[in-house]
C-alpha cells in the first residue's frame, strides 16, 4: 500500500481515515448530526460529506450477557445501512467521533471501523469546459434526469 500522498496534474491523494459504521437507516440522521457537531466533514467547497449504502440485512444472535438476553435463533434485521466518511489522520479527533457514534447509537455493540486510506482532493483547476462534468451534461444535478429508455 502506498503510505503517503502523491499528486497528479488534477488532484492530490491524501492520507485520511475512513470511518464506517452500520446502523438502522432510521438512526443515521441522529448519528450524523452528532458526528458533524464535532467535525464538519468538509471536502473542498462541500461539507457534511458521507456515503450511505442501500438497505441491507444485518444478521446476529444474542449470546449470554447481551442486553436482549441469550437467544437460540439467528436474528435478521432488515433496513440496516452502512455509512462512511473521511476524517483527517488525527487519533484524538477519531476517538471523539467514535465515542459520539457510540453514545447516540441504539446498539449495545455498534459496528464502527476506522481504516487509513488515500483519498482524492481536487486541485480545483478550471475545468468548466470539461464535457464530462455534470454542468456540461445534465445541467443542474438537483433536477431529475429524464428516465433512460431501454429501447433507444
Amino acid at each position: 500500500m502506498i503510505d503517503s500522498g502523491f499528486e497528479t496534474k488534477s488532484l492530490r491523494m491524501e492520507l485520511l481515515l475512513l470511518v464506517t459504521f452500520q446502523a438502522p437507516a432510521s438512526d443515521v440522521d441522529r448519528i450524523m448530526e452528532a458526528v458533524v457537531a464535532i467535525a464538519p466533514l468538509s471536502t473542498g467547497k462541500y461539507d457534511s460529506n458521507a456515503y450511505q449504502s442501500a438497505h441491507g440485512i444485518e444478521r446476529y444472535r444474542a449470546l449470554e450477557g447481551a442486553a436482549a438476553g441469550a437467544e437460540t435463533e439467528l436474528r435478521r434485521r432488515h433496513g440496516t445501512v452502512e455509512v462512511s466518511f473521511e476524517l483527517p489522520d488525527d487519533q484524538a479527533l477519531a476517538a471523539r467521533i467514535v465515542e459520539a457514534i457510540f453514545q447516540v447509537h441504539t446498539y449495545q455493540e455498534p459496528v464502527i471501523r476506522i481504516q487509513p486510506i488515500l483519498t482524492s482532493r481536487s486541485k480545483r483547476l478550471d475545468d468548466r469546459s470539461n464535457p464530462n462534468r455534470w454542468w456540461n451534461t445534465t445541467g443542474d444535478w438537483k433536477k431529475t434526469a429524464p428516465p433512460v429508455r431501454e429501447d433507444a
